[in-house]
């Protein structure tokens, strides 16, 4: 598996654990369709929220956030609706979210969560 992939997986599995620290369900992970992957699903006080993690291991290549851009958030909102449309009894009030995750290799990580990025 490449170092990026790596980490990838780690900022994932940091993301759900803060996630579940704050009273969310963990739904799904990674969850795949023709169109692309969710990276979580969480539920929490009758909402699906659906949130895209960005993990880098520093600040070097700029903030996790910046990676977001219209077209991913575009694709967001597709998977969102293909999930719903794949279990849709979890129809309920839905948002998105991003998760930023600075993980450097020798270091405590840092976790930054955006509510309603769209």
């Amino acid at each position: 598996m490449k170092a990026k992939d790596v980490l990838g997986r780690r900022g994932e599995a940091l993301a759900a654990a803060y996630l579940e620290q704050q009273g969310y369900s963990i739904l799904d992970r990674n969850w795949r369709c023709e169109i692309g992957e969710l990276d979580l699903v969480a539920e929490k006080h009758g909402v699906t929220v659906f949130v895209e993690v960005k993990t880098r291991s520093g600040l070097r290549y700029g903030h996790p956030f910046e990676a977001i851009t219209l077209g991913k958030l575009a694709r967001l909102r597709r998977l969102s609706r293909a999930w719903c449309e794949a279990a849709p009894q979890a129809r309920r009030q839905i948002r998105i979210d991003a998760i930023g995750v600075v993980a450097p290799l020798n270091g405590a990580a840092t976790i930054e969560h955006i509510e309603g990025i769209f």
